[in-house]
């Protein structure tokens, strides 16, 4: 299920309003649909056109919508797309439950040839930040910059294991208030009015009337590869040294997954790292404090060339 464009407007505005963002207008993106290596993909493109190019990427259990506020609030001087990544949103699942970081690194290659960005602003959080770190890694010439939003090659276990428990929990509830419910007791810092209309953007229900998320949760029961975490950090370390373009690490002051360390860690192995921390926010930078962020990111793109 998703908001109507009336509904999506409102939510809009009052997100903004309690967030005391001054948007420039309450125009809606244009959502598109392609097919890359044989699975179709769900995107938001902001507009506007001309404009330097800037695509973001959510983390894990999140969608598009997670840049709504950031994406609305940039887009007069930036051409903004979102993309859901496989599993997520509105985009396919995958028929093989094929969910490693190479595989996102390789759906952004090719949307990222298919949509032909070149010379542009790549942001992402936590799994995005990830697929996108691997992807910078071969491919920084074709990048303005890189943000990495809490995340790097080192993360914190316990913060790791504390999403995960929130984000593989499959059972369907009753109501999307009862989602409300368990997402206000996982992070607080969350407004409930919002987080129920926004939840609505991750949310299905079911023929027997029960909702549930969107993304795929079928691999979740899987027994885990106790090697997983190892590569990760390696594929991730290896892709460091190699991006060469501005780079800017961004830190939720209170994010228990990505700490003050890692962050200066990973800014200072970048070839042009620097790192930033926000305030009042958690791991979601981007829903618990955007305006925040978004005077790290504006402080970051002024510095960087436009094209």
């Amino acid at each position: 299920m998703s908001l109507s464009p009336d509904e999506f407007r409102a939510h809009l505005a009052l997100a903004s309003a309690t967030a005391g963002l001054t948007l420039p207008d309450l125009v809606l993106p244009a959502a598109h649909h392609v097919i890359l290596r044989g699975m179709r993909f769900h995107y938001l493109d902001w507009g506007t056109r001309g404009r330097p190019p800037m695509l973001f990427l959510h983390g894990g259990g999140l969608n598009v919508h997670t840049w709504d506020l950031v994406c609305a609030a940039l887009r007069l001087d930036r051409h903004c797309l979102a993309l859901d990544q496989r599993g997520h949103g509105d985009s396919e699942w995958s028929p093989e439950m094929d969910y490693a970081i190479e595989s996102h690194a390789a759906d952004l290659d090719a949307f990222v040839d298919s949509a032909g960005l070149d010379r542009f602003v790549l942001v992402g959080m936590s799994l995005g930040g990830a697929a996108a770190l691997a992807w910078a890694g071969a491919h920084s010439r074709r990048l303005a910059a890189l943000v990495l939003v809490d995340v790097g090659p080192e993360t914190r276990q316990a913060g790791r294991a504390k999403i995960a428990a929130f984000t593989s929990e499959a059972t369907p509830l009753d109501s999307v208030e009862d989602f409300v419910n368990r997402a206000l007791a996982f992070n607080p810092r969350r407004n409930a009015t919002l987080l129920r209309r926004s939840l609505l953007h991750n949310l299905r229900q079911m023929p027997d009337g029960k909702w549930m998320w969107k993304y795929d949760q079928r691999h979740r029961g899987r027994a885990l590869d106790p090697t997983a975490a190892q590569r990760r950090r390696e594929l991730l370390w290896s892709a460091v040294a190699k991006v060469s373009c501005p780079t800017l690490v961004v830190r939720g002051a209170e994010s228990d997954v990505f700490h003050d360390e890692d962050a200066d860690r990973l800014a200072r192995a970048l070839p042009d790292g620097r790192w930033v921390k926000v305030e009042r926010a958690g791991h979601t930078v981007q829903g618990d404090n955007p305006v925040g962020l978004l005077v790290a990111l504006r402080e970051f793109l002024s510095e960087v060339p436009a094209a």
